[in-house]
C-alpha cells in the first residue's frame, strides 16, 4: 500500500510538472505571439510616420508652388514696365524692385528656367505658343522668342515658359 502510495505520489508530482511544462509552452508561444504582433504594430507604425512625413512636406512644397505661381505675372508686369520705361531713374527704380523678387524667390528655392533664342526648344520645361517659320539660317524647333519667363523649384517646373518656335 505504501508502494501504491509513493507511486501516486511520483505520479502526481510528474502530472504536476508536465502541467506547469505545458502552462509554460503556452505562456511562452502566447509570449511570442505578443513580441511579433508588437514588431508589426511599431514598424507599421514607423511606416505611417514616414509617410505622413513625406505627405506633410509635399503639401508644403505644392502650397508654396501656388503661391508663388500667382505672384509671377507681377514680374512679368515689372519686366515689362521696365522694357517701356523712358527715363534712367525710372529704369533703376523698376530694376531693384525686380531684383529684390528675384532673391526672394531664390531664397524659396525658385530659378528661372533659362531659355535663349536659338535654343532647342524642350517641351520638358516651355510650352509652344506661337509657330513661325524658318528664316534664313534657322533651324526647326528652334526658340524664336521668349515670351514669358518659366520657373522652377528643384526639380519641378512650376511654369513652363512661354516661347514662339521655328517650324
Amino acid at each position: 500500500m505504501e508502494e501504491n502510495r509513493e507511486e501516486e505520489i511520483l505520479n502526481e508530482e510528474n502530472t504536476r510538472q508536465t502541467d506547469e511544462v505545458s502552462e509554460l509552452e503556452k505562456l511562452s508561444a502566447l509570449a511570442e505571439d505578443y513580441k511579433r504582433k508588437w514588431y508589426s504594430v511599431s514598424a507599421e507604425y514607423d511606416n505611417f510616420r514616414k509617410r505622413n512625413a513625406q505627405a506633410v512636406a509635399r503639401a508644403y512644397q505644392d502650397g508654396t508652388a501656388d503661391a508663388i505661381l500667382k505672384l509671377l505675372p507681377v514680374s512679368d508686369t515689372f519686366g515689362y514696365a521696365l522694357d517701356s520705361a523712358q527715363d534712367e531713374k525710372t529704369r533703376a527704380g523698376i530694376d531693384k524692385v525686380i531684383k529684390n523678387f528675384n532673391t526672394i524667390l531664390a531664397s524659396l528655392g525658385v530659378e528661372e528656367i533659362v531659355l535663349n533664342v536659338g535654343d532647342e526648344f524642350d517641351e520638358s520645361v516651355a510650352e509652344a505658343v506661337l509657330n513661325f517659320p524658318c528664316g534664313e539660317g534657322e533651324k526647326p524647333n528652334t526658340v524664336k522668342q521668349v515670351l514669358k519667363k518659366g520657373y522652377r523649384s528643384g526639380d519641378r517646373v512650376i511654369r513652363f515658359a512661354q516661347v514662339a518656335v521655328t517650324i
